[in-house]
């Protein structure tokens, strides 16, 4: 997926293969993609505890109609949660970051939601 310049993270969908170009390629789900295992998901950090939480997650069920209430309370969690964007931050200051995440939904999930707000990591 290609990504805007001014955008500090990429993202990608975790079934997608890895290439030289993702950087840091950082799992944002708490459970792990189905049917991979950790050699062929190519995760060099998973940060369960920066994905939302599992009330949310099952509130929004990955329903379009749904996203816009799960985007504002999904920024509200990530806001209360600072040893988490901390460890993001750190990473960012290695180098390029990739979010990878298991929804099919390209469009609406939590990596779209942490790149679309990537002023909390500055």
């Amino acid at each position: 997926m290609q990504q805007p310049e001014n955008y500090r993270f990429r993202i990608k969908r975790v079934y997608e293969l890895p290439d030289k170009h993702d950087g840091r390629r950082i799992l944002v789900d708490r459970l792990w993609p189905r049917g991979l295992t950790k050699e062929k998901a190519s995760i060099d950090l998973w940060l369960k505890d920066i994905a939302p939480s599992t009330e949310l997650r099952k509130w929004f069920d990955h329903d379009p109609g749904r996203w816009e209430e799960f985007k504002e309370r999904y920024l509200d969690e990530l806001k209360g949660n600072s040893e988490q964007i901390q460890l993001l931050k750190q990473e960012l200051d290695k180098g390029i970051v990739t979010l990878v995440y298991g929804a099919k939904d390209e469009e609406h999930n939590q990596a779209v939601v942490i790149q679309e707000n990537s002023w909390l990591f500055r």
